[in-house]
């Protein structure tokens, strides 16, 4: 919606409504007429900026919901004996990065004005003096920190099972109070020094980095973090035999994965969408049923068709490789095609994205085949889905953005995709955003999961992994058992095994293996 208005005159107004015999009572009906006509343009102008705060506030809560479909889908994928753990930390990821985020993140962010390397602006820490100006709403700073904690719940994943719970913490707030609000401000932030947003025009490549929802800026970040602590930390106790062949240690329920997936399938149409800011804003006046409000909807189109893509690749995919159907991987793989479309899905045809999820789920197949080489352990397979299937989808932006979408979005003639015809200045934008996220973060998060582990802060000791973190660390099972059930009342305690019968008969009589 085109909120401008053209300034009242009542002198020009009077001179419309005149009469020769009576100009001065046309005088005060053209007064009249103006200061209503003023009246209702702020009313209006009001109510574009309430409908957009109210989307944006909305896609927040959609944002945040995800971490319950983070907190499901670790739970499901580690172990029955750590689940409290790992709920713990999902927990704790929002509520250290909410203070980490409003004392310093969101400062370091989109204080403006600043330099092209890191928001500074006095205002923005601890929200001292926001909002300040038009534009800036609280609405806002919830919507970023709903990112930001996004990134901590991915690399939550990639260390599970293994990591003492005060790494949790230290991690967290270093990477929503500092490392992942840096990488924003690069990118997102109007002063950022390779932003396609800047407000001086002095664009990286004549173009900037589009990351539009964050492939690079969140899952990247999230993903590489991951990969630096998973390395530091070395696979968990039986993930690989002794002649280095992988063992598959399964998480305990497909169901808490599956629930989980769609959690943060649906939070996703806010992460998505969402980050347009606004709805009300109109993009060509000869077609007047044309805005935002189309673009959100066509972002939305484009995340599903990846996702959507993504899974049924995989599945087949799979079926042919390891010969099942799985449930899990089908769930991976379209989490890796949301990931990878984060980066253009404002930008690309909904026949790009297809194209999009199809690659995702490849490289999502690759990177996982690559780490069992390397013998690299990732519970959730997180540096592989966020890190690989970002990388990816920052790629495709550079290949695929339509021109007349780039233009919508960020105004003024701007370089687009390759293979559409815009030259490779964009895609050179998006490789040095690859390069630059995957320095920053290794030389900020590598340099503290190394000391954490030479403080022995990082890694429980191997009796506490063995036994499982939900006893040794946090008072006990996430589940309740029936009397008869609970092992820990045995006197052989929690290391029994499971009763199974002797041979094949209906009735079965039961010995215990341990």
């Amino acid at each position: 919606m085109d909120t401008a208005t053209t300034t009242c005159s009542a002198v020009d107004l009077s001179a419309l409504l005149s009469s020769s015999s009576n100009s001065t009572s046309s005088l005060a009906a053209a007064t009249f007429l103006c200061s209503q006509i003023s009246n209702i343009s702020n009313k209006l102008s009001d109510t574009t900026y309430a409908v957009d705060n109210t989307y944006l506030l909305f896609s927040a809560y959609l944002v945040f919901a995800m971490q319950l479909g983070f907190a499901m889908l670790c739970a499901g994928s580690v172990r029955a004996k750590n689940t409290m753990n790992i709920m713990l930390t999902n927990v704790l990821d929002a509520a250290a990065g909410a203070i980490s985020y409003y004392l310093f993140g969101f400062a370091f962010a989109f204080g403006t004005p600043s330099n092209g390397f890191i928001g500074r602006h006095h205002s923005f820490f601890a929200l001292s003096s926001y909002p300040e100006r038009p534009g800036s709403d609280f609405s806002f700073f919830l919507y970023q920190w709903a990112f930001a904690i996004a990134a901590a719940g991915i690399t939550s994943g990639s260390i599970a099972e293994r990591t003492q719970f005060v790494a949790y913490l230290i991690y967290s707030t270093f990477l929503t109070g500092f490392v992942y609000p840096t990488v924003s401000h690069w990118f997102w932030s109007s002063d950022g020094w390779a932003s396609a947003s800047r407000s001086d025009n002095n664009l990286l490549f004549g173009s900037g980095a589009i990351d539009f929802a964050g492939s690079g800026v969140v899952h990247m970040v999230g993903g590489i973090a991951g990969l630096c602590g998973a390395l530091v930390e070395g696979p968990r106790i039986g993930r690989f035999d002794r002649s280095g062949r992988s063992v598959a240690l399964r998480g305990h329920s497909a169901s808490l994965v599956v629930l989980g997936t769609f959690l943060l399938w649906f939070g996703w149409y806010g992460f998505n969408p969402g980050s347009f800011l606004t709805i009300l804003k109109g993009y060509d006046k000869s077609r007047p049923y044309y805005g935002q409000w189309s673009a959100v909807g066509r972002t939305a189109v484009t995340t599903t068709l990846s996702g959507c893509t993504a899974a049924l690749t995989t599945l087949f995919s799979k079926r042919l490789l390891a010969g099942h159907w799985n449930v899990i991987d089908v769930c991976n793989g379209l989490l890796g095609g949301f990931a990878a479309i984060t980066s253009g899905c404002a930008v690309v045809e909904p026949w790009a994205a297809i194209v999009c999820g199809f690659v995702a789920s490849w490289v999502l197949i690759g990177f996982n085949l690559l780490a069992k080489k390397l013998k690299y352990d990732d519970p959730l397979e997180a540096a592989q889905l966020h890190g690989g299937c970002g990388a990816w989808g920052l790629i495709f932006t550079g290949l695929f953005a339509r021109k007349e979408y780039v233009n919508e979005i960020y105004s003024g003639d701007r370089p687009y995709g390759l293979f559409m015809g815009g030259g490779g200045k964009l895609l050179a934008a998006q490789i040095v955003q690859i390069i630059v996220i995957i320095g920053w973060v290794t030389v900020t998060m590598g340099p503290l999961f190394y000391g954490l582990h030479k403080m022995n802060l990082l890694r429980i000791s191997a009796e506490d992994e063995m036994a499982g973190m939900d006893m040794t660390r946090h008072g006990g099972f996430a589940y309740a058992y029936n009397d008869e059930d609970d092992v820990s009342t045995k006197p052989w305690g929690h290391f029994a095994g499971r009763v199974e019968p002797t041979s094949r008969s209906s009735t079965p009589t039961p010995t215990l293996t341990v």
